[in-house]
């Protein structure tokens, strides 16, 4: 996962890999896409090659490169891991702010009675 995580930190990589979730494309397609060197762009699509997240096959003179999502599912699940826990814990501040709210309330209305019989 810590591959995957890294590989994806990069822009042009993310950029790379939402180019070929639409469709598979050759290496000369993706690097025309970029103001950096072709070396750069068969750099980039090396290291995402081997950390899982695209596949390679040779066509004629061209390497095709296409999308492996399954090496995002991992990093999928983490992340949905720590939203959870983001989530769970949100709830359980809200529901103290709220009760916070209802103390503040009953206090005032008490304060307030009393205030009223004395009267």
């Amino acid at each position: 996962m810590d591959d995957v995580a890294a590989a994806v930190a990069d822009p042009v990589r993310r950029r790379i890999l939402e180019a070929l979730s639409v469709r598979p494309l050759p290496a000369g397609r993706i690097a025309e896409a970029f103001p950096i060197s072709r070396p750069a762009v068969s750099r980039h699509l090396r290291v995402l090659r081997e950390c899982g997240l695209v596949r390679d096959t040779v066509v004629g003179r061209e390497r095709h490169y296409e999308l492996d999502a399954g090496a995002l599912a991992e990093l999928g699940d983490w992340i949905a891991r720590l939203t959870a826990r983001g989530t769970a814990w949100q709830r359980r501040l809200d529901a103290l702010e709220t009760e916070v709210h209802r103390a503040r309330r009953d206090r005032r209305n008490n304060t307030s009675d009393r205030q009223e019989n004395i009267a």
